[in-house]
């Protein structure tokens, strides 16, 4: 597999893989409800804004010279933390057609190799609390389990 980093002439294609993305979150909570109805009404500005930052970079995935997925990698810091230097995974998708054929454990083993060639000390990703898929495939990396997110509606 190749991990090519996007630029604008990816935009479309970012965009249509994180609607995809998107929708297949919906079902985990209510919270998760795309305001499209269709991949046509997402702006790609979010995705240009993330071309043009310094700490966030989104790469395709492609076998054969096609797209199977795409990663987003946000870089940071906890300067007040004796593991401070972190890249977090902040999405991970594989096109279903292209899943349980171990394109995710190549995704994540490159992603812990750039990790480690920016200096960072850790890795991070977050995922639905009821995502049991994500829990354990995450496990199975070597991720441990260590912060739980919560959420409060202003309603």
């Amino acid at each position: 597999m190749q991990f090519v980093e996007a630029d604008e002439t990816a935009l479309g294609t970012l965009t249509e893989l994180w609607y995809a993305l998107a929708t297949e979150m919906e079902p985990y909570s209510d919270l998760n409800d795309l305001v499209y109805s269709s991949v046509d009404e997402v702006s790609e500005d979010g995705f240009r804004r993330q071309l043009e930052s310094d700490s966030v970079s989104n790469v395709l995935l492609q076998e054969s010279g096609e797209t199977i997925g795409f990663l987003t990698l946000s870089e940071g810091t906890h300067p007040s933390r004796e593991y401070r230097e972190y890249l977090k995974l902040v999405n991970l998708f594989v096109k279903p057609e292209h899943r349980n054929q171990g394109y995710g454990t190549e995704a994540v083993d490159w992603v812990k190799e750039q990790a480690a060639e920016r200096g960072c000390d850790h890795l991070k990703v977050s995922f639905e609390v009821n995502n049991d898929g994500a829990r354990r495939f995450y496990g199975r990396h070597g991720f441990e389990e260590k912060q739980i997110e919560s959420v409060y509606r202003l309603e």
